[in-house]
């Protein structure tokens, strides 16, 4: 009989124990959406579980799709990856998507986080900043580039509060939307507030939970107001 050995037991263990993260990648151009599967794919955590070229193709299999996380570019062939998102999320709110695109223009970047998408990265971010966004994203947070954030700030330019609704959150609550208003980061939170960046996603989830919304954006609108004309 073959021997195994304690090394290779060990192995089996740790695979599996690790919880994989399955991504599905909607992106029409065929050179980057091969070039981010196989990139995913020498993660031991994250899995590329299919990709498509086109928003209607992931329409069609998105019900036997075993998948936690969906890149979805925005401009496509077709339906566009936010009217995609806008379809698909009411169907399974379970399934997280981050828009992975070269667009970064304000009004794109709102619409796509108002359809349903909980994070927003450019396609000239690293691949390391692509892995941790997915890792974020998975586990509850809203993962944007810095110039991404900056144009979600400015989207609230006057940053009126609703002063009574600010008042139903504690007062760390109240610090974290505050920071958030600002443009922090979760580890800059976290470091402000002398506490770990799974405590502020935490309060996050509370703060979510309350305000009845699904992303950093929508709560930051029905706190501090758009002004819409």
């Amino acid at each position: 009989m073959e021997q195994v050995s304690e090394y290779s037991i060990h192995l089996f263990y740790l695979n599996e124990n690790i919880k994989m993260i399955n991504v599905a990648i909607v992106e029409d151009d065929n050179e980057i959406r091969n070039m981010m599967r196989e990139f995913l794919n020498t993660t031991d955590d994250i899995h590329c579980f299919a990709d498509f070229a086109n928003a209607e193709d992931f329409e069609k299999k998105f019900g036997s799709l075993n998948i936690d996380v969906v890149l979805m570019d925005i401009t496509l062939p077709g339906m566009s990856g936010i009217q995609c998102v806008s379809r698909m999320k009411p169907k399974r709110p379970g399934v997280q998507y981050l828009m992975c695109t070269s667009h970064d223009e304000p009004e794109k970047t709102f619409d796509s986080l108002c359809a349903g998408a909980t994070g927003y990265l450019l396609k000239s971010a690293s691949p390391s900043q692509l892995f941790d966004a997915i890792r974020d994203i998975h586990k509850g947070g809203s993962p944007m580039s810095a110039q991404i954030a900056r144009l979600v700030v400015n989207s609230f330019p006057d940053k009126h509060k609703n002063q009574q609704l600010l008042e139903t959150f504690t007062k760390r609550e109240q610090e974290i939307l505050h920071a958030l208003a600002k443009g922090y980061q979760y580890k800059e939170i976290a470091d402000q507030l002398f506490i770990s960046i799974e405590t502020v996603r935490t309060y996050l989830r509370k703060i979510y939970e309350t305000l009845q919304v699904h992303s950093k954006v929508e709560a930051l609108n029905k706190v501090f107001p758009k002004e819409f004309k």
